[in-house]
């Protein structure tokens, strides 16, 4: 049998397919038509859904070709504890990823360091409880930032890590943003480990370009956030 996980982003739909716990493989498109041709296409009976973009009700009217349909939101049952103070707000992308490394690392404190829009450092401790984070500006937002609150700097991009000395002023920006994520990275898992004994796991559209600046050991988790998603659907429908 089967199973999907979707996760409806704010600018693409990711669907990972799994054969019990095993995933077999990860698509990307862009309309939920397509997520349905392509569920129908693999013969998936049971998907669960995490969506930002989408609503519901039009993921519902497309997908009710399958057997099980479960929607996560705050109130959907988890095999961790979540001890976020106000888990309305928590995104589901978190908590999916919280959930993706317990059921990796069961019973260890997990670092999961998502890299993307947002950078999300979030702990889930070894008592299997999602204990909370951090959330702070990815790379994208940066360089908008130094370029919408000024009036003489370029708006910039890049992938690349300079050298930490910059010789003009486009270069000094490429480093305080590339360098400063880099050092901002190592500097929070330097603060989580003076208290715990840790295992990171790294993921996120951006943790490519900077996975091999982090001083630590990691584990690259491209998909944590899928794994985490099937492992919910496995705990809140036991026949699958």
């Amino acid at each position: 049998m089967t199973n999907a996980s979707i996760d409806f982003g704010n600018s693409r739909i990711k669907i990972g397919l799994f054969q019990n716990q095993e995933l077999l493989e990860v698509f990307r498109v862009s309309t939920v038509s397509e997520t349905a041709q392509l569920l129908m296409a693999k013969s998936v009976q049971n998907a669960i859904v995490s969506s930002v973009s989408v609503t519901n009700t039009e993921i519902s009217l497309e997908l009710n070709f399958l057997q099980t349909l479960l929607f996560l939101d705050y109130n959907t049952p988890l095999p961790i504890k979540n001890n976020y103070a106000t888990p309305k707000t928590l995104g589901y992308d978190r908590i999916a990823a919280a959930v993706g490394a317990n059921h990796r690392y069961p019973s260890q404190n997990c670092l999961v360091i998502d890299i993307g829009t947002a950078i999300k450092y979030d702990l889930v401790s070894a008592k299997n409880a999602f204990e909370g984070g951090i959330i702070s500006p990815g790379r994208r937002m940066r360089f908008n930032a130094l370029h919408t609150f000024t009036k003489k700097l370029p708006l910039l991009d890049t992938v690349e890590i300079p050298e930490l000395i910059g010789h003009s002023t486009e270069s000094c920006m490429k480093s305080g943003v590339m360098n400063g994520i880099t050092a901002e990275i190592n500097g929070i898992i330097d603060e989580y480990l003076k208290n715990l004994k840790l295992t990171v796991l790294i993921c996120g559209g951006d943790a490519p370009y900077f996975e091999t600046k982090i001083k630590y050991p990691t584990f690259a988790a491209p998909n944590l956030v899928l794994e985490g998603l099937n492992r919910i659907l496995q705990y809140n429908v036991t026949e699958i």
